[in-house]
Protein backbone atom coordinates (compact mmCIF):
# COMPACT_ATOMS: atom_id res chain seq x y z
CA UNK A 1 0.00 0.00 0.00
CA UNK A 2 1.30 3.57 -0.72
CA UNK A 3 1.92 6.01 2.43
CA UNK A 4 2.47 9.29 2.39
CA UNK A 5 3.55 11.10 5.93
CA UNK A 6 3.58 14.48 5.55
CA UNK A 7 4.78 15.68 9.11
CA UNK A 8 8.04 14.61 8.45
CA UNK A 9 10.95 17.16 9.43
CA UNK A 10 14.43 17.96 8.62
CA UNK A 11 17.02 20.60 9.62
CA UNK A 12 20.54 22.10 8.07
CA UNK A 13 22.76 22.20 10.85
CA UNK A 14 25.42 24.98 9.23
CA UNK A 15 22.58 27.21 8.63
CA UNK A 16 21.14 26.98 12.34
CA UNK A 17 24.98 27.95 13.50
CA UNK A 18 24.36 31.13 11.87
CA UNK A 19 21.27 32.05 13.90
CA UNK A 20 22.00 33.87 17.13
CA UNK A 21 22.33 31.32 20.33
CA UNK A 22 20.61 34.48 22.38
CA UNK A 23 17.58 34.22 20.00
CA UNK A 24 17.14 30.53 20.44
CA UNK A 25 17.35 30.50 24.03
CA UNK A 26 14.86 33.43 24.37
CA UNK A 27 12.14 31.34 21.94
CA UNK A 28 12.49 28.74 24.47
CA UNK A 29 14.69 25.92 23.37
CA UNK A 30 16.38 23.68 25.55
CA UNK A 31 17.98 20.15 25.58
CA UNK A 32 15.69 17.34 25.64
CA UNK A 33 16.26 14.35 27.86
CA UNK A 34 16.92 10.99 25.54
CA UNK A 35 15.48 7.71 26.95
CA UNK A 36 18.43 5.42 27.55
CA UNK A 37 20.23 3.85 24.03
CA UNK A 38 17.51 6.60 22.34
CA UNK A 39 18.83 8.55 19.34
CA UNK A 40 18.80 12.41 19.49
CA UNK A 41 16.13 13.49 16.89
CA UNK A 42 18.44 16.39 15.97
CA UNK A 43 21.17 14.28 15.25
CA UNK A 44 18.75 12.51 12.43
CA UNK A 45 16.83 14.86 11.57
CA UNK A 46 19.91 16.43 8.68
CA UNK A 47 20.43 13.06 6.61
CA UNK A 48 17.66 13.55 3.34
CA UNK A 49 18.71 10.18 1.55
CA UNK A 50 19.77 6.88 2.14
CA UNK A 51 19.84 6.08 5.70
CA UNK A 52 16.02 8.26 6.01
CA UNK A 53 15.34 6.14 2.99
CA UNK A 54 16.35 2.97 4.27
CA UNK A 55 14.08 4.03 7.72
CA UNK A 56 11.08 4.51 5.49
CA UNK A 57 11.44 1.35 3.42
CA UNK A 58 11.70 -0.77 6.78
CA UNK A 59 8.02 0.59 7.68
CA UNK A 60 6.72 0.93 4.60
CA UNK A 61 6.34 4.72 4.01
CA UNK A 62 6.76 5.48 0.43
CA UNK A 63 6.81 9.38 0.54
CA UNK A 64 7.77 12.08 3.00
CA UNK A 65 6.59 15.36 2.92
CA UNK A 66 9.73 17.54 4.59
CA UNK A 67 9.70 20.40 6.80
CA UNK A 68 12.13 22.29 9.03
CA UNK A 69 12.30 21.60 12.37
CA UNK A 70 13.51 24.21 14.45
CA UNK A 71 15.03 26.50 15.25
CA UNK A 72 15.08 27.79 11.87
CA UNK A 73 14.62 31.29 10.07
CA UNK A 74 11.26 32.59 11.34
CA UNK A 75 13.61 33.30 14.66
CA UNK A 76 15.59 35.97 12.19
CA UNK A 77 14.79 39.26 11.10
CA UNK A 78 15.11 41.26 8.43
CA UNK A 79 17.62 40.10 5.61
CA UNK A 80 19.09 37.63 7.45
CA UNK A 81 15.69 35.60 7.95
CA UNK A 82 15.17 35.96 4.30
CA UNK A 83 18.10 34.75 3.10
CA UNK A 84 18.29 31.76 5.59
CA UNK A 85 14.75 30.77 4.36
CA UNK A 86 15.69 30.49 0.87
CA UNK A 87 18.95 29.15 1.68
CA UNK A 88 16.93 26.36 3.58
CA UNK A 89 14.90 25.83 1.08
CA UNK A 90 17.01 25.59 -1.99
CA UNK A 91 19.13 22.50 0.08
CA UNK A 92 15.85 20.71 0.60
CA UNK A 93 14.94 21.39 -3.25
CA UNK A 94 18.53 19.97 -3.94
CA UNK A 95 17.59 16.55 -1.10
CA UNK A 96 14.05 16.37 -3.41
CA UNK A 97 15.30 16.41 -6.96
CA UNK A 98 17.74 13.21 -5.81
CA UNK A 99 14.79 11.01 -4.75
CA UNK A 100 11.91 13.06 -6.38
CA UNK A 101 9.52 9.89 -6.21
CA UNK A 102 10.49 9.97 -2.30
CA UNK A 103 10.65 13.27 -1.09
CA UNK A 104 8.41 16.52 -1.29
CA UNK A 105 8.74 19.78 0.57
CA UNK A 106 7.08 21.94 2.56
CA UNK A 107 8.14 26.04 2.45
CA UNK A 108 9.99 27.43 5.30
CA UNK A 109 9.35 31.01 5.53
CA UNK A 110 11.09 34.02 7.02
CA UNK A 111 8.13 34.90 9.35
CA UNK A 112 9.59 38.18 10.60
CA UNK A 113 9.32 39.75 7.31
CA UNK A 114 5.39 39.22 5.88
CA UNK A 115 5.69 40.39 2.19
CA UNK A 116 8.73 38.18 1.99
CA UNK A 117 6.99 35.61 2.98
CA UNK A 118 4.61 35.41 0.14
CA UNK A 119 7.37 35.94 -1.87
CA UNK A 120 9.04 33.21 -0.77
CA UNK A 121 5.86 30.79 -1.15
CA UNK A 122 5.31 31.93 -4.55
CA UNK A 123 9.19 31.00 -5.60
CA UNK A 124 8.87 27.67 -3.50
CA UNK A 125 6.17 26.55 -4.89
CA UNK A 126 6.84 27.84 -8.79
CA UNK A 127 10.25 27.34 -9.27
CA UNK A 128 11.16 24.62 -6.65
CA UNK A 129 8.03 22.38 -7.09
CA UNK A 130 7.12 22.61 -3.17
CA UNK A 131 3.41 21.77 -2.27
CA UNK A 132 2.90 24.45 0.09
CA UNK A 133 4.61 25.83 3.48
CA UNK A 134 4.91 24.97 7.15
CA UNK A 135 4.44 27.64 10.18
CA UNK A 136 5.58 26.61 13.04
CA UNK A 137 3.30 29.06 15.81
CA UNK A 138 3.80 32.03 16.52
CA UNK A 139 6.13 35.02 15.58
CA UNK A 140 6.70 37.55 18.29
CA UNK A 141 3.43 36.70 19.63
CA UNK A 142 1.61 37.46 16.41
CA UNK A 143 -0.45 34.46 14.82
CA UNK A 144 -1.75 34.20 10.93
CA UNK A 145 -4.64 36.31 11.70
CA UNK A 146 -2.36 39.34 12.13
CA UNK A 147 -3.13 41.88 9.23
CA UNK A 148 0.65 41.49 8.11
CA UNK A 149 0.27 38.32 7.09
CA UNK A 150 -3.12 38.79 4.78
CA UNK A 151 -0.36 38.56 1.15
CA UNK A 152 1.02 35.55 2.92
CA UNK A 153 -2.84 33.89 3.12
CA UNK A 154 -3.67 35.16 -0.66
CA UNK A 155 -0.72 33.55 -2.28
CA UNK A 156 -1.55 30.86 -0.88
CA UNK A 157 -5.30 30.77 -2.11
CA UNK A 158 -3.52 32.02 -5.89
CA UNK A 159 -1.12 28.50 -5.57
CA UNK A 160 -3.72 26.50 -4.16
CA UNK A 161 -1.74 25.26 -1.95
CA UNK A 162 -1.63 24.65 1.90
CA UNK A 163 -0.59 26.10 5.00
CA UNK A 164 0.51 23.59 7.59
CA UNK A 165 0.22 25.29 11.11
CA UNK A 166 2.60 23.39 13.41
CA UNK A 167 3.38 24.39 17.11
CA UNK A 168 6.03 26.29 18.42
CA UNK A 169 7.07 27.06 22.23
CA UNK A 170 5.16 29.48 23.95
CA UNK A 171 5.97 33.50 24.16
CA UNK A 172 8.01 33.91 27.22
CA UNK A 173 5.08 35.78 29.10
CA UNK A 174 2.94 32.54 28.90
CA UNK A 175 5.74 30.20 29.36
CA UNK A 176 6.20 31.73 32.83
CA UNK A 177 2.72 31.85 33.59
CA UNK A 178 1.65 28.29 32.56
CA UNK A 179 4.76 26.46 32.66
CA UNK A 180 6.84 27.76 35.09
CA UNK A 181 7.35 26.51 39.34
CA UNK A 182 7.87 23.20 37.70
CA UNK A 183 10.79 20.18 37.67
CA UNK A 184 12.62 21.80 34.46
CA UNK A 185 11.80 18.70 32.92
CA UNK A 186 8.63 18.29 33.24
CA UNK A 187 7.96 21.73 32.25
CA UNK A 188 9.66 21.66 29.25
CA UNK A 189 7.35 18.61 28.19
CA UNK A 190 4.37 19.97 29.70
CA UNK A 191 5.22 23.17 27.69
CA UNK A 192 5.89 21.30 24.36
CA UNK A 193 4.13 17.80 23.58
CA UNK A 194 2.87 16.86 26.86
CA UNK A 195 0.07 20.11 26.23
CA UNK A 196 1.13 23.16 25.09
CA UNK A 197 2.10 22.74 21.71
CA UNK A 198 -1.12 21.42 20.63
CA UNK A 199 -3.41 23.76 23.13
CA UNK A 200 -1.40 26.43 21.02
CA UNK A 201 -2.26 25.27 17.67
CA UNK A 202 -5.80 25.02 18.51
CA UNK A 203 -6.00 28.13 19.45
CA UNK A 204 -4.27 29.44 16.07
CA UNK A 205 -7.29 28.20 14.15
CA UNK A 206 -9.98 29.38 16.37
CA UNK A 207 -8.43 32.80 16.46
CA UNK A 208 -8.28 32.39 12.27
CA UNK A 209 -12.22 31.81 12.55
CA UNK A 210 -13.07 34.19 15.15
CA UNK A 211 -10.93 37.09 13.44
CA UNK A 212 -12.44 36.46 9.99
CA UNK A 213 -9.36 35.72 8.82
CA UNK A 214 -10.83 32.11 7.10
CA UNK A 215 -14.15 34.27 6.39
CA UNK A 216 -12.05 36.36 3.93
CA UNK A 217 -9.88 33.73 2.70
CA UNK A 218 -12.88 30.74 2.20
CA UNK A 219 -10.26 29.30 -0.54
CA UNK A 220 -7.66 28.95 2.11
CA UNK A 221 -6.39 25.62 3.18
CA UNK A 222 -4.91 24.52 6.24
CA UNK A 223 -3.75 21.41 7.88
CA UNK A 224 -2.64 20.74 11.52
CA UNK A 225 -1.16 17.74 13.04
CA UNK A 226 -1.30 15.47 16.12
CA UNK A 227 -5.05 14.12 15.08
CA UNK A 228 -6.51 17.69 15.07
CA UNK A 229 -4.63 19.42 18.14
CA UNK A 230 -7.64 18.46 20.42
CA UNK A 231 -10.56 20.24 18.37
CA UNK A 232 -12.30 17.63 17.71
CA UNK A 233 -13.35 16.82 20.98
CA UNK A 234 -14.22 20.56 21.07
CA UNK A 235 -15.96 21.45 17.94
CA UNK A 236 -19.61 21.50 18.93
CA UNK A 237 -19.13 23.21 22.94
CA UNK A 238 -17.53 25.74 20.67
CA UNK A 239 -20.46 25.91 18.18
CA UNK A 240 -22.77 26.30 21.38
CA UNK A 241 -20.53 28.42 23.20
CA UNK A 242 -19.66 31.16 20.80
CA UNK A 243 -23.61 31.14 19.31
CA UNK A 244 -24.51 34.84 20.95
CA UNK A 245 -20.88 36.06 20.58
CA UNK A 246 -19.73 35.12 17.16
CA UNK A 247 -22.66 36.60 14.97
CA UNK A 248 -20.01 38.67 12.88
CA UNK A 249 -19.01 35.38 10.94
CA UNK A 250 -20.38 33.57 7.61
CA UNK A 251 -20.35 30.19 9.24
CA UNK A 252 -20.34 28.47 12.54
CA UNK A 253 -17.07 27.53 14.09
CA UNK A 254 -17.18 24.13 13.37
CA UNK A 255 -18.56 24.60 9.89
CA UNK A 256 -15.45 27.16 9.18
CA UNK A 257 -12.80 24.85 10.40
CA UNK A 258 -14.62 21.56 8.58
CA UNK A 259 -14.77 23.50 5.49
CA UNK A 260 -10.98 24.89 5.68
CA UNK A 261 -8.82 22.10 7.72
CA UNK A 262 -7.19 19.18 7.34
CA UNK A 263 -5.74 16.92 10.24
CA UNK A 264 -3.05 14.47 10.35
CA UNK A 265 -2.36 11.89 12.54
CA UNK A 266 1.17 12.96 13.36
CA UNK A 267 2.41 11.02 16.77
CA UNK A 268 -0.43 10.23 17.97
CA UNK A 269 -1.11 6.06 17.70
CA UNK A 270 -3.75 5.47 20.00
CA UNK A 271 -7.89 4.80 18.48
CA UNK A 272 -9.98 6.97 20.83
CA UNK A 273 -8.22 10.25 19.15
CA UNK A 274 -9.16 8.45 15.74
CA UNK A 275 -12.52 7.72 16.21
CA UNK A 276 -13.28 11.35 17.79
CA UNK A 277 -11.09 12.85 14.34
CA UNK A 278 -13.00 9.98 11.97
CA UNK A 279 -16.75 11.42 14.14
CA UNK A 280 -16.06 14.97 13.20
CA UNK A 281 -13.84 15.72 10.49
CA UNK A 282 -14.78 12.65 8.52
CA UNK A 283 -11.81 10.35 6.89
CA UNK A 284 -11.88 13.09 3.27
CA UNK A 285 -9.82 15.23 5.59
CA UNK A 286 -7.49 12.72 7.58
CA UNK A 287 -4.21 12.00 6.56
CA UNK A 288 -1.85 9.96 7.78
CA UNK A 289 2.11 11.61 9.21
CA UNK A 290 4.69 9.74 11.39
CA UNK A 291 6.55 13.15 12.97
CA UNK A 292 9.87 11.73 12.07
CA UNK A 293 12.40 11.49 13.50
CA UNK A 294 10.58 12.66 16.88
CA UNK A 295 8.19 9.59 16.58
CA UNK A 296 8.86 6.13 14.86
CA UNK A 297 7.77 5.10 11.86
CA UNK A 298 7.45 1.29 12.86
CA UNK A 299 5.24 2.72 15.16
CA UNK A 300 3.23 5.08 13.05
CA UNK A 301 2.83 2.19 10.26
CA UNK A 302 1.80 -0.30 12.94
CA UNK A 303 -0.96 2.32 14.11
CA UNK A 304 -2.21 2.57 10.28
CA UNK A 305 -2.30 -1.24 10.03
CA UNK A 306 -4.66 -1.27 12.81
CA UNK A 307 -6.63 1.05 12.10
CA UNK A 308 -10.01 -0.65 12.17
CA UNK A 309 -11.86 0.88 8.74
CA UNK A 310 -12.65 -0.56 5.26
CA UNK A 311 -9.66 -0.77 2.91
CA UNK A 312 -10.95 2.26 0.29
CA UNK A 313 -11.36 4.48 4.14
CA UNK A 314 -7.33 3.49 4.98
CA UNK A 315 -5.93 3.59 1.18
CA UNK A 316 -7.29 7.53 1.69
CA UNK A 317 -5.83 7.81 5.23
CA UNK A 318 -2.53 6.00 4.00
CA UNK A 319 -2.30 8.40 1.03
CA UNK A 320 -5.44 9.47 -1.04
CA UNK A 321 -6.17 12.81 0.27
CA UNK A 322 -2.77 13.77 0.60
CA UNK A 323 -2.07 13.12 -3.03
CA UNK A 324 -5.48 14.57 -3.74
CA UNK A 325 -4.66 18.13 -1.25
CA UNK A 326 -1.40 17.94 -2.51
CA UNK A 327 -1.27 16.80 -5.82
CA UNK A 328 1.36 14.48 -5.65
CA UNK A 329 0.67 12.65 -9.09
CA UNK A 330 0.74 9.44 -7.51
CA UNK A 331 -0.43 6.71 -10.30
Amino acid sequence: MRVVALEEHFTVPHLVKRIDPKLIAARGFRPRKLAPGAANPMDVAPEIGPARIAAMDAAGITVQVLSNTGPGPDLVAGADGIGMAREMNDHLASAIGKHPDRFAGFAVLPMHSPEACADELRRTVRKLGFVGALVNGTCDGRFLDDPGYDSLLASAVELDVPIYIHPHLAPTAVREAYFGGLEPGAARVLEAAGWGWHQETGLHVLRMVLAGTLDKHPKLKLVIGHMGEMLPMMLARADEVFAVDATHLSRSISRTIQDQVWITTSGIFSQPPLIAALMTFGIDRLMFSVDYPYASNAKGRAFLDQAAMSPADKAKLAHANADCLLRLGAA
